[in-house]
């Protein structure tokens, strides 16, 4: 058995890195170039989560942001943010044939933020995930989008493009708890899968190579939810962003970025609020950090 190579990732270096894939903002541009996000998930209980992926997404500077849920969460989702585009479709019968003519619109779809644990749901879901895959999308897979896996990570080994974002209690229902059967399932996904594991110390997975990459603590000892929703929403911008820039593990490189991100707005947030801060203060911290660290200062 090949042996996990641990790599601390060299953060100046990264964030130079980090500046060249960001897109620099043109006069010659148009509305969706900067990048067009999907959001699959929202039902009558979990709102919030599909609103702070896609909302993240574009504070970090996609242009548009689409949230397919369930008819129930709709209204709840539309009256948090103008700013999001909002499908009542998810529990239609039809709900697949709904959404696949937008699939071709967007350049990243997120499965699983507040999408909940109705059997009809997750086998829409399920169906959705198989289509994204079949239509070479790049996905960003988290929450219940997960819980599909626990059982089916078939669907996703030896595919293009994906990355799974698991916290410590979803990592070890896919992977297992011992070394052996970790190492097993993780080489069993493929060159295409990239696993970022969130923590203290998020660590981003490269099966193909062993290699797992160790991001810096950063952040705060508060944990509100929310938080990893603006991880997968913030990963699916910077994952397009990434495959544009063709450089070498793009996923890894939007894996870092996202981690960096999230960690450092937390951070900001906690300055201001401690003990009280919300994944909502989070999100106002977004451009700051972004301008603060991912911005070339030459500009």
């Amino acid at each position: 058995m090949s042996t996990i190579k641990e790599i601390p990732v060299n953060l100046p270096k990264l964030l130079t890195l980090f500046r060249t894939i960001v897109p620099k903002l043109t006069n010659d541009k148009y509305k969706g170039q900067y990048g067009r996000i999907g959001v699959i998930g929202g039902s009558l209980e979990y709102t919030g989560a599909p609103y702070f992926a896609a909302l993240s997404s574009m504070k970090v500077g996609a242009d548009l942001a689409h949230v397919f849920c369930q008819a129930n969460a709709a209204s709840v989702i539309k009256s948090y943010s103008p700013d999001l585009i909002v499908h009542p479709v998810l529990d239609c019968l039809d709900a697949v044939d709904k959404i696949k003519p937008w699939l071709d619109r967007l350049h990243v779809i997120v499965i699983g933020p507040g999408l909940g644990r109705e059997p009809p749901i997750l086998k829409t879901a399920k169906d959705l995930l198989k289509l994204c895959i079949e239509l070479q999308k790049p996905l960003v897979i988290d929450a219940d989008g997960l819980f599909i896996l626990n059982d089916n990570i078939d669907l996703v080994c030896g595919q293009r493009n994906i990355i799974l974002t698991p916290n410590a209690m979803e990592f070890r229902r896919l992977f297992g708890e011992d070394t052996d059967s970790v190492h097993q399932k993780m080489s069993s996904l493929g060159d295409g899968v990239v696993v970022l594991e969130k923590g203290i110390y998020d660590r981003i997975h490269l099966p193909h190579s062993n290699e797992v990459h160790s991001m810096p603590s950063g952040g705060s000892g508060r944990r509100c939810g929310g938080q990893g929703d603006l991880l997968s929403g913030s990963l699916a911008t910077f994952y397009f962003w990434s495959l544009q820039s063709n450089q070498p593990n793009p996923a890894l490189i939007a894996a870092c970025a996202s981690s960096y991100l999230v960690k450092g707005a937390n951070l900001a947030a906690f300055k201001k609020f401690g003990r009280s801060l919300l994944a909502s203060d989070m999100i106002n911290e977004i451009s700051t950090v972004f301008r603060s660290e991912f911005e070339d200062p030459e500009v």
